[in-house]
């Protein structure tokens, strides 16, 4: 399961705060070593329409599709 939490300056490093309830539902306890995945939120809103192709939404979908089942 993937939170999302915000990342902030803290001296020379950087920080992130866990909310208390993922703390109770994952039964995170004080020095306890955890493994955090890195990931970025990607915004594909900015090449949105930018990609010319003669073929349809539908047709690429369909492309994209083919050997899944």
């Amino acid at each position: 399961m993937a939170e999302e939490l915000i990342v902030k300056k803290w001296g020379n490093s950087l920080a992130v705060i866990i909310p208390n309830e993922v703390i109770v539902q994952r039964h995170i306890k004080a020095n306890q070593k955890i493994l955090i995945d890195f990931g970025t939120k990607v915004d594909l809103g900015s090449i949105f329409g930018t990609f010319k192709t003669k073929k349809t939404a539908q047709e690429l979908k369909d492309f994209a599709r083919e050997g899944w089942f």
